[in-house]
């Protein structure tokens, strides 16, 4: 095969093979395809997007070209939950919890964050002695033991995809939806969960800044996953607002807690309701959605769910006095209010410079090693719609340095208070296959 046959050949629209796939990646991966000539193939792939059938084999390629994870020896349904990213969404720190406390096992690899929050290793690193270095061996048996075990990603998983989409980035190609679909369920399916829960993220502070573009993205994953023998369920929701009040790693932790109390905010609980009923119905713990819902609901009434997070923590070398002591959680030196400069109803232009300006404060990483500060961040007092007096409190900053006025400067540039606005949905749609 030649490269720039191939190239040419997905230029004109047309499908490749699942052998010329295999072969182009394969190939990129062992350094034998110049960055080049792959430029060139992705931005094709970009105009010209990708069958159904080429986008599980150009999936299945990138889980063949590094390692896999087995877990047949975790009894039970394995269904692994995803995000694709966005401002204070700190449901995997609750989910993970509330769905083992059912009996489910919940055995979850994530990242650390590269932008303007920490990823869930991040905020649970926070919790002093949490530690997320486990062997294989070692990771099976918490999850059989504890029903959850939380580690970082492997160093060789899906080579192919951190290639390509470092590429991505540099050739203006990362919003095409067959590689960002392949790009995520790659890594899902690498991971080896029997079942995949997807949280598709959609306004202002998401990747995908419409429900249409969202829901494109979501029908593509989710038959990806299907196509690869993976039961897979995707819930479109919205980012148009941080989805907690929290934006910073200790104070997402503490209000990961607050939810496991049944005390957290309405938009993060209802959301993690909705995630968390989809995993334990893909688990066969229940068979509709309602029934689910009353199973977690009652799971954090009962203190179950917030005892499940204890025994995680503790497993993995953390103090779980944190659950009911806040103060042995990183602090910030200094506090700040940013008070309405008059009064109206609160509108947020854009969510993600919410999250920017929790990273100027170091609760984010601008580049890959920079160090995160745990306990510094924001928590919002106010939401889209609700009404503000001048000089009432809009959010308080949690900083390490005296002078904030950069990050006061970015939050008033996207914080406007005005006419009523119309209130986004929570959640958009559900896409199966059905």
């Amino acid at each position: 095969m030649r490269v720039v046959e191939l190239i040419e050949k997905k230029q004109h629209g047309k499908a490749l093979t699942k052998q010329e796939i295999d072969f182009l990646i394969k190939g990129y991966t062992e350094e034998t395809i110049p960055d080049y000539q792959m430029s060139a193939l992705l931005m094709a792939i970009y105009f010209k997007d990708m069958t159904p059938d080429e986008r599980l084999w150009l999936t299945r390629a990138m889980v063949k070209s590094g390692d896999t994870i087995d877990l047949s020896k975790i009894n039970g349904v394995k269904v692994d939950k995803h995000s694709t990213g966005g401002v204070a969404d700190t449901t995997t720190l609750v989910l993970g919890p509330l769905v083992a406390s059912l009996g489910i096992p919940v055995a979850k690899m994530s990242g650390r964050g590269l932008g303007h929050t920490g990823g869930t290793i991040d905020k649970l690193e926070s919790i002093p002695g949490f530690h997320i270095e486990l062997t294989t061996k070692e990771f099976i048996a918490h999850v059989n033991r504890d029903k959850i075990a939380i580690v970082g990603q492997t160093g060789n998983l899906t080579p192919a995809d951190k290639k390509l989409y470092a590429l991505r980035d540099v050739t203006a190609t990362v919003g095409s939806i067959p590689l960002i679909a392949s790009s995520i369920m790659s890594k899902k399916i690498a991971a080896g969960s029997d079942a995949i829960c997807l949280d598709v993220k959609v306004g202002s502070g998401a990747f995908m800044k419409t429900p249409e573009e969202a829901r494109k993205l979501a029908e593509a994953m989710v038959q990806i996953g299907n196509d690869a023998g993976r039961k897979t369920v995707a819930v479109i929701s919205d980012m148009s607002q941080p989805l907690g009040n929290a934006v910073g790693n200790a104070l997402e932790v503490i209000e990961a807690i607050e939810v496991l109390k049944g005390k957290g905010p309405k938009a993060l609980t209802d959301l993690v309701f909705e995630l968390g009923a989809q995993m334990v119905v893909l688990a066969q713990k229940a068979t509709t959605v309602a029934e689910a819902k009353q199973l977690l609901k009652e799971q954090i009434t009962s203190g179950k769910a917030l005892e499940q997070f204890q025994k995680l923590i503790k497993a993995q070398g953390g103090n779980e006095e944190v659950v009911t002591t806040y103060e042995l959680l990183p602090q910030a030196n200094y506090q700040f209010d940013l008070p309405a400069t008059t009064s109206g109803y609160v509108n947020i232009k854009d969510a993600e410079q919410i999250g920017l300006a929790a990273m100027l404060l170091g609760a984010g990483r601008a580049v890959k090693d920079d160090e995160i500060d745990y306990g510094v961040g924001l928590v919002m007092h106010k939401r889209i719609g609700d009404h503000v007096t001048a000089g009432e409190s809009l959010l308080t900053i949690y900083s390490n340095r005296e002078d904030v006025s950069e990050v006061e400067d970015k939050l008033y540039g996207t914080i406007e208070i005005g006419e009523k606005p119309k209130l986004p949905p929570l959640i958009y749609d559900i896409v199966t296959t059905e």
